[in-house]
């Protein structure tokens, strides 16, 4: 077993100090830093969202493999930045104003961190400015939760700031979470409802492929 097949089996096994250890020895064996991204991290992270979106592994083999695939990065980041490695997207996740719930976006921002992207993570109880802000300073995808039914009206907050600010073309919003239907996001205007991390995962490479 190569060492980037390596990485990968003792990501999805959520050995962080392994996982660590062997991108420094990747490193060390002269692998491009791409390569050991592409083909070790992303790898095993994949594997991770294809079974967490069939039911084969839940949250918290997830948490674990992200735990793990953290460590590789902390050796790894520097060495992308230096090589020019440059993220698949950027995108802006937040739980809306009013609520409080943060589980769901956590194992979002999890899955697309293990997807290539660049996320900023809102935190909870955002506010509509929050997430323009965030739109103006570089992000292409908002992802936006809502647990309460009562907070839902936040979502459509949000588009509609985005459509004053002369925004919305700039960005695809995918929204979700336990209060939310496919209905809702249609009526709304969001360009995906997202029943799951991994279909939040599908809809963004979709729309960043769609810019390429």
């Amino acid at each position: 077993m190569s060492v980037l097949e390596q990485i990968a089996e003792k990501l999805m096994q959520g050995k962080a100090p392994e996982v660590k250890a062997l991108v420094q020895q990747a490193l060390d064996e002269k692998e491009e830093p791409g390569k050991i991204l592409n083909q070790g991290l992303l790898a095993g992270m994949s594997v991770i969202g294809e079974r967490f979106k069939k039911n084969e592994v839940y949250v918290p083999e997830v948490l674990i493999a992200a735990r793990a695939m953290k460590a590789g990065m902390e050796i790894l980041q520097p060495k992308l930045a230096d090589s020019g490695v440059q993220p698949v997207g950027t995108a802006c996740i937040g739980t809306v104003k009013g609520d409080l719930h943060d589980i769901g976006k956590n194992i979002v921002i999890t899955m697309m961190q293990g997807a290539g992207f660049d996320v900023i993570d809102l935190g909870v109880d955002v506010p509509a400015e929050k997430f323009i802000e965030a739109v103006e300073n570089g992000a292409q995808i908002i992802g936006m939760s809502a647990i309460l039914t009562t907070t839902l009206k936040e979502m459509d907050a949000v588009i509609r700031l985005l459509e004053e600010k002369g925004l919305r073309d700039k960005v695809k919003v995918l929204v979700g979470g336990a209060s939310v239907t496919e209905q809702f996001a249609s009526d709304i205007g969001a360009d995906a409802y997202c029943d799951d991390a991994g279909e939040g995962v599908f809809q963004s490479k979709g729309f960043m492929e769609q810019k390429v």
